[in-house]
């Protein structure tokens, strides 16, 4: 479960989440995603963002549970194009903005949580015990707001 704090007041905001970890919003801050650090159901959660910022229901974006690997979402970004990058079982895993998966990026060390480098021509990706650069090739897609 997770909340929010609004004139100074603590609300429940979702409680279906048994470990909600990474967190992002979409571009036009329409959508939250985030993701779930459950080896046993590993998925991304899209909430709609309301006017006054409360939260509608949320639906299963991404659903990686069948997955191979015991591994569990941890880091979660999304683009300016709103393609939606996490961190879970044997990558980095980049969704488009509708759920589709569009790739996995593997590596030797299991990636936790990234950031953007270079406006967006690079992702640094923390791993365990290692540190990697991508090279983007779509950088205007790629930067960050």
């Amino acid at each position: 479960m997770f909340c929010r704090t609004t004139g100074g007041d603590l609300k429940l905001v979702a409680k279906e989440l048994t470990g909600p970890n990474g967190l992002a919003f979409s571009p036009d801050e329409k959508f939250l995603y985030v993701d779930n650090w459950d080896e046993h159901r590993r998925i991304v959660t899209r909430y709609e963002v309301r006017p006054d910022g409360s939260l509608a229901s949320g639906a299963v974006f991404a659903d990686l549970t069948s997955e191979p690997g015991e591994e569990a979402f941890d880091g979660l970004k999304v683009d300016r194009a709103g393609n939606v990058f996490v961190s879970g079982p044997g990558g980095v895993w980049i969704f488009s903005p509708i759920g589709r998966r569009i790739g996995l990026v593997k590596l030797p060390v299991l990636p936790a949580n990234f950031a953007w480098g270079s406006n967006g021509a690079s992702l640094y990706i923390a791993a365990r015990s290692d540190l990697y650069r991508l090279s983007l090739r779509q950088v205007a897609a790629s930067a960050p707001r």
